[in-house]
């Protein structure tokens, strides 16, 4: 009895020690802790930094903003290495291309001046992509070929103002390639009715 006594009176000298019979007055309002931060907020400010998980490689151009990492396109590619099936061997498969490119449908280019296979994939090499100048393009810095002719684009997606950027804007500055969003065959998007849908008011 005498040692139960003992702890209750321990436990109440604790509380009361605490200040447990300030808990009401001491538990602030969320504008009180905002009345209380004496330093500026800093709107940049970021806690977190996104992790990126995808492999990235570094950008070969030049930009105001400093070097800066793209999406890597070749693993995103379902049958690259193309010199598996494109190289010094005969294709002996009937109906070999249908079979494994009929899916890819060309709508890149104005009407009469569309391009073909060749206009972009190195007619050699065929693991790499070839500009109108004749330089061997890595498939991951695909942006590079687009970029030839669509060169506003570039030059708005290699300021930040084109594409997007990848886990925000917190950490070092990694994009999307060109071919993330655009398809490199067909690269116009389809036009469609927008996700949501607002009734216009009167």
């Amino acid at each position: 009895m005498a040692r139960w006594l003992g702890g209750s009176v321990l436990l109440v000298a604790l509380f009361l020690a605490g200040g447990g019979s300030g808990l009401a007055s001491e538990k602030k309002s969320f504008l009180d802790s905002v009345k209380d931060v004496d330093k500026p907020f800093d709107s940049r400010a970021v806690r977190q930094v996104q992790p990126i998980t995808q492999t990235t490689v570094l950008v070969k151009e030049e930009s105001q903003g400093g070097p800066f990492r793209v999406l890597a396109r070749k693993e995103q590619i379902e049958r690259y290495r193309c010199s598996n099936c494109h190289g010094e061997k005969e294709v002996k498969g009937k109906d070999a291309f249908n079979l494994t490119h009929g899916n890819v449908v060309i709508h890149h280019g104005q009407e009469g001046n569309a391009l073909a296979c060749i206009d972009c994939h190195h007619p050699q090499d065929r693991n790499s992509l070839e500009d109108k100048k004749g330089r061997k393009i890595d498939f991951d810095h695909s942006y590079q070929l687009c970029g030839q002719c669509h060169f506003r684009q570039k030059r708005d997606w290699l300021g930040g103002a084109h594409g997007k950027r990848v886990a925000y804007w917190a950490g070092e500055r990694v994009a999307y390639n060109c071919t993330t969003c655009h398809d490199p065959h067909a690269p116009k998007f389809a036009k469609r009715f927008p996700a949501t849908y607002s009734v216009p008011l009167h």
